[in-house]
C-alpha cells in the first residue's frame, strides 16, 4: 500500500477492449460484445472474488424490471393498508404515467401527514459507486423534496456492537477501521483467537469495492511465520486452511461463557495484567466479584463454561495458559452480536484483551469485526473520497434498523434504546431503493403483515425482489454496467472509473434520472439537480479528491483523463494503530472518547439504563429460545459465499452453487443419520413461524445439534395466499425471530434460531422467485392511470 510520501501515477488503461468497473465484492473490468458481457478480475487483486461471475448472466436476466409497474389494488382501490400486496397483480405503465402517480401520492402524503409520516431508512448495499449510490440518492430526494424522512441507524450487521463500543471503547469507526491490520497480523501477532471466526466469503466484500482482497494472503504468511490461529465456532469454515488453525467447536452463542472462564483462568492462576488494568480500565474489581462468584455464588471457570459452551474444561485452562506472555490478539465477529444479548461477546471481547495487557499494541489487543469485511485491517486513504451531499434531514425522529416491522405494526408504541424511551412513528409512506429487506429482515411472515399496514410502499430495483413484488410502485433501475461511475472505499487505495459497458436494460432509468423528473413534479428539480446533469456530478465530486492529490504534489489528473484510465492510486494514512495505539502510549493524554476516558469493564452508563438483559459489566445471559422437542436443532443463519447478501441470486456464480434450484444446508451426520438424510437430499426446516425447502450437504465440518442455512435466496412462497407459506427456495428468514438483541442496542438477532429438519419426499415445487409477476391491465387501471 502507498504511503502518504510516495509518488504513484494513474493505472494505465488498455486496449484490450475491456474497460474497468467496481462493484463491492471487488475491482474488475468488463466488455460489451453484441449481447455478451465478459469480465475479469483486477490484474492485482491476488485473491479474486468469484463473485463478479454473477454478472454476464445477471445483466439481461429475465428476473430484471423491463418497465414501470403498479399494484393493481393500489391503483383500484388508491392508497391504504392492504393485505394483497405480495399477492396482487402488476399493471404495466409509462413513465410518465407512474411518475405522475406517485408525485401526486408523495405530495399527498406530505402536505397531509407531513415528511415524518414517511419511512426512508432504505436499508441495503445497493450497488457500487460514489455518486450513484441509491440510499444516498433516495435520502437526498427525500431530504429536498419532502423536507426529509424517519431514518434507520446502525446496520443488521453490528446493530448491538455499534451501540455498545461507545460507551466502553470509543469510536466504532476508529475501533474497526484504524486499528490491528493484516499487516501487523503478519509481523507481530503470535495467537490470534477468533471467536466466530473471520469467514473469507465475509471479508471478501467491502461498500464501495477492493482492489486487492490480502486476507487469505495474510493468515497464510502469518501462519507461516509461527503465528497461532485458534478458530472458534461452530463451524469449521469460518477460518480458511491457511491459517492452519485449531478448532474449537462450541454451542452457537455461547461464546461470553466460555471467554469468562478464560479471564478466570488467567486471574485465579494469577497470569492476568493487573498494571494494564489498573491503569488503562475502569470497573474491574466490579466485575472480578462477578467473575469469581462472589456475587451470585457461582464462580465462571472453565468447569462452568464447559457445560454451557461443549468445550471440555481443560481445553479451556489450556487455551488460557497459551494466551499468557504472548502477542495475543482477540478477534469478535459480528455474526456473534446478530444473536440474543449480542451486547455481551463483543464487551466480553475487550475484557478478555484487557486482562492480558495487549491492547493497543501492534498486531495484539483486541480487534472487534476483523475479518467480516475487506476494509477493516487496513490502512485509511489520507485525501477525501468523492461523497454526494444527501442535504438536511428535517425529521428528527429515527428507528433501530431491525425494528421496521415493530414501527410499521406499533405506531404510536414504546420501546427502549440506548438509555431511553422512544415512540414509533406513524408511517404513511414507505420509499426503498436499492436494498431488500425481505433479505435483510427476519421472520419473513411477519414482515409481510407489517408491510400490508402502510398505505404506498414504493421501490426502485433491477430485479424482482420479494420487496419488489410487495410494492405499490416498482421503477426498474440500472445496474452499473450500466451507468457511469467512480468507484471506491476509503480504505482501499484504487480510485476506480466505472464507465458505462452496456446499454441500460429496457425502460431502465438511473436513480438521479428518477429523481430528478420526481422533484420536478414536487417543485425541487433544481435543489435537487443543483442543475447538473450526471457527468458534470462525477466531475463535482472527483474535484475534493483531485484538489487534495494535487495539493500532496502527487499526480491528480483531471476528470476526463481519469474517466479514460484504468484507476488512480490513492496515498494512505500511516498503519498507526489509531485511537487505541495511542491511548496505550499516553492515556492522559490521550483519553478515549468514553465517560471515563478508559476502557470501561465496567459502565456506570449502561448499569443506569437499569436494563435487565444488559447490565453494567459483561455478563453470561442465558437465551430465551434454546432447543426443545419441537424444534432441537439450532438453526446458524450466516451469508451466503456466491452472493452479497441477496445481490444478483440469479446470477451463475450463485445458481451453480444451489441443489436443484435450492439453498443448500450443512448438516452433522449423526443429526442427519436421526432422520434419514442423506447428502444431496431435499429437506424441510420449520419451526413455528415458517418452513422452507433446501438441499442439504452432510458433513463433519459443522457441529453436532446445528444446521446451517445461509441467508440471501429470494423469498419464494409456494403459495403467496396463505399467510405463512412454504418458501421452496432456502430462505432461513421464514424461520428466525423479530426480536431484538437487547434494550440497549435493539440489533438484529437473525443469526440463531432453533428449528426441526426432516427429509422432504413430496413433488418438489418450482422455483418461481426470479419470474417475473402476473402483469394485468384492467378498465379501472386504465382509467385511473394511463
Amino acid at each position: 500500500m502507498t504511503d502518504v510520501t510516495e509518488k504513484a501515477p494513474p493505472v494505465p488503461a488498455t486496449n484490450s477492449g475491456f474497460r474497468p468497473h467496481t462493484s463491492h465484492w471487488g475491482a474488475f473490468s468488463a466488455r460489451w460484445q453484441g449481447d455478451e458481457l465478459e469480465v475479469r478480475p483486477h490484474p492485482d487483486d491476488p485473491d479474486p472474488n468469484r463473485i463478479i461471475e454473477n454478472f454476464p448472466g445477471a445483466l439481461r436476466h429475465r428476473a430484471r424490471v423491463a418497465q414501470p409497474m403498479v399494484r393493481r389494488g393500489w391503483l383500484e382501490n388508491g392508497p391504504g393498508p392492504d393485505e394483497r400486496r405480495g399477492r396482487d397483480e402488476f399493471v404495466a405503465m409509462s413513465w410518465d404515467a407512474a411518475l405522475d402517480l406517485l408525485g401526486a401520492e408523495l405530495a399527498r402524503v406530505r402536505d397531509n401527514f407531513g415528511a415524518g409520516a414517511v419511512f426512508g431508512g432504505s436499508y441495503g448495499w445497493s450497488s457500487a459507486g460514489r455518486f450513484h449510490h441509491a440510499q444516498s440518492q433516495v435520502h437526498r430526494f427525500l431530504n429536498v423534496a419532502m423536507g426529509g424522512y424517519v431514518k434507520s441507524v446502525n446496520s443488521y450487521s453490528s446493530g448491538a456492537s455499534s451501540v455498545l463500543l461507545p460507551h466502553i471503547l470509543g469510536d466504532y469507526e476508529q475501533l474497526t477501521k484504524r486499528n490491528v491490520s493484516w499487516d501487523q497480523i503478519v509481523a507481530h501477532s503470535e495467537i490470534v483467537v477468533a471467536f466466530g471466526g473471520m469467514a473469507l466469503k465475509n471479508s471478501m466484500v467491502a461498500g464501495g469495492g477492493t482492489s486487492q482482497h490480502v486476507e487469505r494472503g495474510a493468515m497464510a504468511r502469518a501462519a507461516a511465520r509461527g503465528c497461532q490461529f485458534v478458530h472458534v465456532s461452530p463451524l469449521r469454515g469460518d477460518l480458511p486452511g491457511e491459517a492452519r488453525s485449531q478448532w474449537i467447536s462450541n454451542v452457537p452463542g455461547t461464546d461470553t461463557a466460555l471467554m469468562l472462564a478464560l479471564v478466570h483462568t488467567l486471574v485465579v492462576e494469577g497470569l492476568h495484567d493487573r498494571d494494564f488494568l489498573d491503569r488503562y480500565t475502569v470497573g474491574w474489581p466490579v466485575f472480578e466479584r462477578y467473575l469469581l462468584g462472589e456475587t451470585d455464588g457461582q464462580p465462571k471457570d472453565a468447569t462452568w463454561a464447559a457445560a454451557i459452551a461443549g468445550v471440555p474444561a481443560d481445553s479451556i485452562v489450556a487455551l488460557a495458559r497459551r494466551l499468557h506472555g504472548r502477542r495475543a490478539l482477540i478477534v469478535v465477529a459480528h455474526s456473534l452480536q446478530r444473536a440474543e444479548h449480542g451486547e455481551q461477546p463483543v464487551w466480553m471481547g475487550a475484557v478478555l484483551a484487557a486482562t492480558l495487557g495487549q491492547i493497543g499494541l501492534p498486531g495484539g489487543g483486541y480487534a472487534y469485526a476483523l475479518g467480516a469485511i475487506a476494509y477493516y485491517g487496513r490502512r485509511y486513504n489520507a485525501v477525501p473520497m468523492p461523497t454526494l451531499s444527501q442535504g438536511r434531514n428535517g425529521v428528527s425522529e429515527f428507528i433501530p434498523v431491525a425494528r421496521i416491522a415493530d414501527m410499521l405494526l406499533n405506531p404510536g408504541g414504546s420501546y427502549r434504546y440506548n438509555g431511553k424511551t422512544k415512540t414509533y412513528p406513524d408511517i404513511r409512506l414507505v420509499y426503498w431503493a436499492g436494498g431488500n429487506p425481505f433479505h435483510h429482515h427476519q421472520d419473513l411472515n411477519r414482515l409481510r403483515r407489517a408491510f400490508a399496514q402502510v398505505d404506498t410502499l414504493v421501490v426502485h430495483e433491477l430485479g424482482w425482489t420479494a420487496t419488489a413484488r410487495h410494492a405499490d410502485f416498482v421503477l426498474p433501475a440500472t445496474m452499473t454496467l450500466e451507468r457511469e461511475d467512480i468507484g471506491g472505499n476509503p480504505n482501499d487505495p484504487l480510485l476506480v472509473p466505472m464507465p458505462q459497458i452496456a446499454p441500460p436494460y429496457a425502460q431502465a432509468r438511473d436513480d438521479y434520472a428518477i429523481f430528478s423528473d420526481l422533484a420536478e413534479r414536487l417543485g425541487a428539480r433544481e435543489a435537487f439537480t443543483e442543475g447538473r446533469n450526471v457527468r458534470q456530478w462525477l466531475e463535482h465530486l472527483y474535484e475534493p479528491t483531485r484538489k487534495a492529490l494535487a495539493g500532496m504534489d502527487l499526480p491528480a489528473p483531471g476528470f476526463d483523463e481519469f474517466l479514460a484510465g484504468d484507476g488512480l492510486i490513492l496515498p494512505q494514512a500511516p498503519d498507526d494503530g489509531g485511537q487505541l495505539r495511542r491511548f496505550r502510549d499516553d492515556p492522559e493524554g490521550a483519553r478515549l472518547p468514553t465517560p471515563s476516558g478508559k476502557i470501561e469493564i465496567f459502565s456506570e452508563t449502561i448499569a443506569g439504563f437499569q436494563e435487565a438483559d444488559c447490565p453494567g459489566h459483561p455478563t453470561w445471559l442465558a437465551p430465551a429460545q434454546v432447543p426443545a422437542p419441537a424444534a432441537p436443532l439450532i438453526l446458524v443463519a450466516n451469508q451466503p459465499a456466491t452472493r452479497l447478501h441477496s445481490q444478483l441470486d440469479f446470477g451463475g456464480h450463485s445458481a451453480a452453487a444451489k441443489h436443484r434450484g435450492r439453498e443448500v444446508a450443512q448438516m452433522n451426520p449423526a443429526d442427519a443419520a436421526a432422520r434419514g438424510i442423506s447428502d444431496g437430499d431435499i429437506i424441510r426446516l420449520f419451526n413455528a413461524r415458517g418452513a422452507c425447502l433446501a438441499g442439504v450437504r452432510v458433513t463433519n465440518d459443522i457441529r453436532h445439534g446445528v444446521v446451517q442455512l445461509s441467508t440471501g435466496a429470494w423469498y419464494d412462497p409456494a403459495d403467496p395466499s396463505e399467510d405463512a407459506p412454504l418458501c421452496v427456495h432456502g430462505n432461513p428468514n421464514v424461520l428466525t425471530r423479530d426480536v431484538g438483541t437487547s434494550a440497549l442496542a435493539q440489533g438484529c438477532t437473525g443469526q440463531l434460531t432453533t428449528a426441526e429438519v426432516e427429509r422432504f419426499d413430496g413433488n418438489l415445487p418450482p422455483i418461481q422467485a426470479y419470474d417475473p409477476p402476473v402483469v394485468s391491465i384492467s378498465s379501472s387501471a386504465v382509467k385511473r392511470g394511463n
